[in-house]
């Protein structure tokens, strides 16, 4: 975390460098076309994505949508991505706005609205949003709380949010990283952040910043290296301080975007003797515990409500009201039919999962009943059989906790 920024100026000239280094750095690197970005989104990928954020509802796409934050291409590609939407973008970098402003004409974006505006000023917006994207922003802020606070205040009562902040275990070495460059007094001119590069191919093969330098593209351009190493603000939160501060600006939290990292039944830690001793602790503890086990998660990203929304439906598995589901494949999904462990007619996983522990083996029956999901019919229907019932029930639990398949739940009585 950023303390040297933080201590050393109030919350204005925070903000104030914040802005400055996002107008010579604008993040992320600015495109010249969406072309590829807009084909990949189906209608069914648009349906997925809606069950995920609002399961019991019945699918339609003419929400309202801010993107808070929305640096250089964000709006516009979840303009793209839901083009009956009506999507407003804010940010408090003009160069952000700017090449945001050449996407929209370059793609005839007729349904995007830009504002140059800080996230802390939302409400000066002067109306509230069903949907709220804000990744990667309220952990450069001079005061999240504000922030955050902010972006509740133009929540509908039964809106969502998809919020993204850092994790400080995974990010040991950037933090590293940042100290040492204030200790040199490193700045972010364009031959210092090449200087830099340079001397990170110095860095010991042990060094904790070593798995990001190898994996992460943020440390593939300029831009990206300046954002993760000289960002003059920059916080993480665990999964504990991530739940007080959702609290405290008067939200809860619904489900992690992809889940299956936080679950002690996927993965390594299901065949693992604390799997037990995990499940009996609450569910936000059982998360906490995953995160201190696998030690290298650098950002949460996860489903948030308002705490005081009127309805608080969740999928569940308790009853029989499962049987009623409709699956709907995420489309990240992949099927794997060789190196199978003993047993298996196939393996799924989300390509989307960093860790390789998770996936999920199916018998024969289960890859039976896994093929047959279309999107329209229940489980119910795809299992009719009480005798298929109890299998049905461990696979598509199973295919759920895995970040596998959403479930539309609209038709539930």
């Amino acid at each position: 975390m950023s303390e040297y920024v933080a201590n050393a100026a109030d919350g204005a000239a925070v903000a104030q460098a914040v802005s400055a280094f996002y107008e010579r750095h604008p993040y992320p690197p600015p495109l010249a076309t969406l072309d590829r970005y807009r084909r990949s989104w189906t209608e069914d990928r648009r349906r997925a994505d809606a069950c995920l954020f609002w399961p019991a509802e019945p699918y339609r796409d003419e929400r309202s949508i801010l993107v808070a934050g929305c640096g250089t291409s964000q709006a516009a590609r979840v303009a793209l991505r839901w083009p009956q939407a009506q999507v407003t973008g804010i940010d408090v970098s003009t160069t952000s706005i700017e090449e945001t402003v050449k996407l929209k004409r370059k793609h005839r974006i007729e349904n995007l609205t830009l504002r140059q505006l800080a996230v802390e000023q939302a409400t000066e917006l002067g109306r509230s949003f069903e949907h709220i994207v804000c990744t990667g922003v309220l952990h450069h802020l001079p005061d999240p709380d504000q922030g955050l606070q902010a972006l509740r205040d133009v929540l509908t009562p039964d809106g969502a949010m998809h919020l993204m902040v850092y994790a400080p275990y995974g990010r040991a070495g950037v933090y590293m990283l940042q100290d040492y460059c204030r200790r040199l007094g490193i700045g972010s001119t364009a031959s210092e952040i090449r200087d830099l590069a340079a001397s990170l191919r110095a860095l010991p093969p042990d060094h904790p910043l070593r798995p990001l330098l190898r994996n992460a593209p943020d440390f593939r351009s300029e831009a990206g290296l300046a954002d993760a190493l000289l960002h003059p603000q920059d916080r993480a939160y665990s999964v504990p301080q991530l739940f007080d501060f959702l609290a405290a600006a008067g939200l809860e939290f619904g489900r992690w975007v992809r889940q299956a990292p936080y679950l002690p039944q996927c993965g390594a830690l299901a065949s693992s003797p604390h799997r037990t001793l995990l499940t009996r602790l609450p569910a936000d503890q059982q998360y906490a515990a995953v995160e201190l086990f696998r030690g290298t998660m650098v950002r949460h990203s996860a489903v948030v409500h308002r705490r005081d929304r009127p309805s608080r439906d969740r999928v569940s598995f308790e009853g029989d009201r499962w049987l009623g589901y409709v699956p709907v494949r995420l489309p990240d999904t992949v099927m794997v039919h060789e190196k199978l462990p003993p047993g298996a007619a196939a393996v799924v996983l989300n390509k989307g999962h960093t860790y390789t522990d998770i996936y999920l083996p199916l018998s024969a029956q289960q890859k039976r009943l896994f093929d047959a999901i279309d999107g329209k019919r229940s489980i119910g229907e795809i299992a009719p059989r009480a005798a298929q019932r109890e299998l049905a029930k461990v696979l598509f639990e199973g295919l759920w906790w895995y970040d596998q398949v959403v479930f539309d739940a609209s038709l539930q009585p």
